[in-house]
């Protein structure tokens, strides 16, 4: 009994000691003062909207191919008696280069044989006038009532056999116009400007009529197949569907490890279908010379090359470039009010693509487009405008940096200088 009362004790002078240190500590405490929170605005980067007439550009992708290409075959039969040095695989040939011959000996022949048959039959037709013209004498001095039918007065004239040798000479002529043909056709000649891309036949081989000697395709001008998606055609100048008028110009370019090649180029013509399964209609572009052979400096653009192509689009006025990335889902922007405050804006824009989306609708000249990435939640939150830019300079600064340079790239380097304002290295 003794013990549960001391225990009791005990803990009523804890709970005693407790309460006097807690009345201790309240009445020492500090004065508290309520001070009014402190709103610092956000800070972004903005863009200033300015409408301006622009020319999307078009990025298509294909594979160079020859305007022409042939397969030489043989008219004529007989062993390959002499053949070009460039005859080989990747040899050029110039327009009539003879690449082959074929033993004429055989043809030289016929045609002396048809040399001699069209003498023959000149000589035939003269003794034919000649005979003709001694009957024409004696039917003249015959009585008038000694004449009979015209038929007999033809035979009698020798017409029949004078036409007789006309013919034979029509005949002969056509058989040496044969001959000088099948011996033209032993020199097998270049139809055009071209490289060989594959070949047949070999000094010493017999061919026939209609073996394949060497295919051949054409190095004036080369062709390149771009597929352009329906829903960008109207952002190109396509030549229409009855004129071959040249479109829009084209850079074609490569990327080999860093090292980017460039060729000019233009629209010759659209193929007119589309493809069935990507709904993408083939833009033809035309490379001229593309092997470089009248341009010395210039690289070659050889036959399959895949290459790149940036075609040049139609002016469209009215147009506020911006990075894709300002773009907020239901096709908004935030944009900065007159009282510096986080608005959302509702924009029309074209569909392309890129990393820029070009707005039709929606934006005036002179409104401030945020580009710092903000959450939904800021919306309506006051903002402090750290820097900005116009539409205009932001697209040209993405085009120079992210587009390849030409290899003359003098020009293009002192537009980016004149852009961004840093001093041209020495």
């Amino acid at each position: 009994m003794s013990t549960v009362k001391s225990q009791s004790i005990i803990a009523i002078a804890l709970l005693l000691v407790a309460a006097l240190i807690t009345a201790l500590l309240y009445s020492l405490r500090p004065d508290t003062d309520i001070t009014e929170p402190i709103y610092a605005p956000v800070t972004v980067d903005v863009v200033v909207a300015e409408k301006e007439t622009i020319r999307i550009p078009m990025q298509a992708q294909g594979t160079v191919s020859p305007l022409q290409q042939t397969t030489l075959l043989a008219e004529v039969q007989g062993r390959i008696v002499e053949v070009s040095p460039t005859f080989n695989v990747g040899g050029f040939l110039q327009k009539d280069e003879v690449l082959l011959r074929i033993d004429p000996r055989d043809y030289q022949a016929r045609q002396a044989r048809a040399e001699a048959a069209i003498r023959a039959a000149e000589s035939e037709l003269l003794q034919e006038q000649g005979r003709a013209d001694v009957a024409r004498r004696e039917w003249e001095k015959l009585p008038a009532g000694s004449q009979r039918s015209p038929e007999a007065r033809d035979l009698y004239l020798r017409k029949p056999q004078l036409a007789q040798a006309e013919g034979q000479l029509l005949a002969a002529r056509a058989d040496l116009q044969t001959a000088q043909n099948d011996l033209d056709r032993t020199s097998v000649r270049a139809p055009y400007s071209a490289l060989i891309s594959a070949k047949h036949s070999e000094l010493g081989q017999f061919v026939t009529p209609g073996a394949q000697l060497a295919e051949i395709f054409s190095v004036d001008i080369a062709e390149v197949r771009l597929p352009i998606p329906q829903t960008r055609l109207a952002y190109l100048d396509l030549p229409g569907v009855r004129s071959d008028d040249a479109g829009a110009t084209i850079d074609l370019y490569t990327d080999v490890n860093g090292d980017v090649s460039h060729w000019p180029a233009r629209l010759h013509r659209s193929e007119g279908v589309f493809d069935e399964r990507s709904r993408s209609l083939f833009a033809v572009a035309r490379i001229d010379d593309p092997y470089g052979l009248n341009q010395p400096e210039r690289a070659a653009l050889r036959v399959g090359t895949f290459v790149t192509a940036n075609i040049e689009g139609r002016p469209m006025p009215g147009l506020v470039a911006l990075p894709r990335y300002v773009m907020r889902a239901g096709d908004n922007v935030a944009v900065v009010d007159d009282n510096n405050l986080v608005r959302n804006r509702a924009v029309i824009t074209l569909r392309t693509g890129g990393d820029f989306v070009y707005v039709s609708s929606g934006l005036e000249d002179g409104d401030e487009v945020i580009l710092t990435t903000l959450d939904n939640a800021l919306t309506g939150a006051e903002v402090s405008v750290v820097s900005r830019v116009s539409s205009r300079e932001l697209r040209e600064q993405e085009h120079i940096k992210n587009s390849p340079l030409p290899l003359n790239s003098d020009l293009a380097e002192d537009k980016a200088q004149s852009i961004t304002g840093e001093a041209p290295s020495p």
